[in-house]
Formats: structure tokens, C-alpha cells, sequence
């Protein structure tokens, strides 16, 4: 088995890294750059779902876990 030494092991190095990203990049980093196509996905395929139907528990279907209270306007 031959080693690499200098600028073979650089290149082969890079190579790999290189390949890495290139087999991750349709995977991981395409979808966070545009997200538009599989939001657009996602509707068409929860378009006959009702959330409040599948909620487990009884539940609401969103709540905000802190209880933030929206501010009073003053009349002046």
C-alpha cells in the first residue's frame, strides 16, 4: 500500500473533503438555502389534514409555552 507524502496526500485530502461536500451539499445545504419548493411540497401533501383533528391528548394545536401576554394599548 503506498503512502502519500506532500503534495499527493494535500491533494488526496482535499479530494475527500471535496467529495464530501459535494455528496452533502443536495442534501443538507440546498434545502436551508432555498426552502420555498419543499414548503411548497409540504402544503400540497397536509392540504385534507385538519391539525386540531390528529392533536393528540386534547391538546391545542399551538400554545406559547412562556404565557406572553400581548401588550395593552392606553387610551389617551
Amino acid at each position: 500500500m503506498a503512502f502519500f507524502r506532500g503534495w499527493r496526500y494535500a491533494a488526496f485530502v482535499t479530494g475527500f473533503v471535496g467529495f464530501i461536500g459535494l455528496a452533502l451539499y443536495p442534501i443538507a445545504i440546498a434545502p436551508m438555502m432555498d426552502p420555498s419548493e419543499y414548503r411548497k411540497i409540504q402544503k400540497e401533501a397536509r392540504k385534507n389534514i385538519r391539525q386540531e383533528d390528529i392533536q393528540p391528548g386534547n391538546m391545542k394545536v399551538w400554545t406559547d409555552p412562556f404565557g406572553r401576554k400581548k401588550p395593552e394599548r392606553e387610551s389617551d
